[in-house]
């Protein structure tokens, strides 16, 4: 995908974002090769900080070189304020959260994979309220998508926007010195056993398992730490699910370091006139780059 030719949206989203980041933060990238450079994609990561879509699009954009479309709550879509005008200019994916029929709530997404989008999921639906910001019980949302569409899952594990925005337990933001935001892209999940039958509560349970086991293993490496013998589950006063058994998510070994250039390249803003721009149309390998 060429990213030149983003549209007028993009482009805004682009400029109000990209500065702050480069400013406040630094980049550990690792694993941009697991990425598929066309076709649908989707991308399943942990959450730990509201300010985690940002920080998982520059590593899309800027380095998958791939532009991500985000599920969002349909409400957030509606009315003209500038926030609805972002997501629909930049064609993210509205989810219908109260219908009754769960595969139709994600048609939208489907077809985007269908299409050969990039889509972007939190498989838990919220920012983790893990004491140790490990992934919490995840919905099956994320399974039924995969397993619809049959497009690739990549998981990507991500530490480091925590330290400016620590979601529930700090109010204030810390933007200095310099924060590394860290991610990890891992192989596609092996979702085979589960291809082909019918999408009922224990296939999808144990898919979505797959899926935030391979998170949580390349989360272990980044953290240099062992995830909870059990899952956090929020409904529950206390974490009662067993962690999925091993799951080799690949090598995580970056390779030789490659910095990269920071210099957002093709993805010139240029003159922000709308009417010339195309604004358009959810729920490692070698190559690392560091800033």
């Amino acid at each position: 995908m060429r990213l030149g030719r983003i549209g007028f949206w993009y482009r805004l989203a682009v400029l109000i974002v990209k500065p702050p980041l480069l400013l406040l933060t630094r980049r550990d990238w690792r694993g941009l090769d697991r990425f598929p450079r066309d076709g649908g994609v989707l991308v399943a990561a942990n959450h730990i900080s509201h300010l985690d879509p940002l920080v998982l699009g520059d590593f899309l954009v800027y380095g998958a070189r791939r532009l991500p479309r985000y599920l969002a709550k349909a409400e957030i879509f509606l009315g003209d304020g500038f926030v609805g005008r972002i997501l629909r200019g930049t064609k993210q994916i509205p989810v219908h959260r109260g219908s009754a029929d769960a595969s139709a709530a994600l048609r939208p997404a489907v077809q985007a994979l269908h299409d050969g989008e990039c889509v972007m999921i939190y498989p838990e639906g919220t920012v983790s309220r893990d004491p140790g910001k490990w992934p919490m019980l995840a919905k099956t949302g994320v399974a039924r998508l995969a397993l619809l569409s049959g497009a690739p899952v990549v998981p990507v594990a991500q530490w480091g926007a925590q330290q400016i925005a620590d979601t529930y337990r700090s109010p204030c933001l810390h933007l200095l010195p310099r924060h590394t935001m860290r991610l990890v892209a891992g192989l596609p999940v092996d979702l085979s056993p589960w291809q082909g039958k019918e999408l009922s509560a224990d296939v999808l349970r144990e898919a979505t398992a797959a899926i935030m086991t391979a998170i949580t293993r390349q989360l272990e490496v980044l953290r240099g730490e062992t995830a909870p013998a059990t899952v956090h589950d929020p409904g529950r006063s206390a974490p009662a699910t067993p962690h999925a058994g091993p799951l080799d998510p690949g090598p995580l070994d970056p390779g030789p370091l490659d910095p990269g250039p920071l210099d957002p390249g093709p993805l010139d803003p240029g003159p922000l006139d709308p009417g010339s721009l195309d604004p358009g149309s959810l729920d490692a390998g070698p190559d690392r780059r560091t800033a």
